[in-house]
């Protein structure tokens, strides 16, 4: 059983910074890619940033500059670094996996994390 904790939301203010983290537990072969994705109230989710095996990164257009994801292989922890935080980046923030475990492929949800910034 595959699990992703993610920890480190909470209040802000408009121009400050968190870091969110995500924990992997369980029995893991490969990690294809992890992201971050969050949703606002009344909003669709949306891709806040993804990181492939080989570190190659993609993030979206609104957090580019801002924010950096991270992932430490050795110790399936992945990171979202956000600075200069704004009230639009309100959101609960969720961490995804894309997993090979015993040779299937599977994609995993945390329970996320709830972001607010609010001056």
């Amino acid at each position: 059983q595959v699990q992703l904790v993610e920890s480190g939301g909470g209040l802000v203010q408009p121009g400050g910074s968190l870091r969110l983290s995500c924990v992997v537990s369980g029995i893991i072969s490969v990690i294809n890619s992890m992201g971050w994705y969050r949703q606002a109230p009344g909003k669709e989710r949306e891709l806040v940033a993804v990181i492939w095996s080989r570190g190659t990164t993609k993030y979206a257009d609104s957090v580019k500059g801002r924010f950096t994801i991270s992932l430490d292989n050795a110790k399936y922890i992945l990171y979202l670094q956000m600075n200069s935080l704004a009230p639009e980046d309100t959101a609960v923030y969720y961490c995804n996996a894309d997993i090979i475990t015993g040779g299937i492929r599977h994609n995993y949800w945390g329970q996320g994390t709830q972001v607010t910034v609010s001056s």
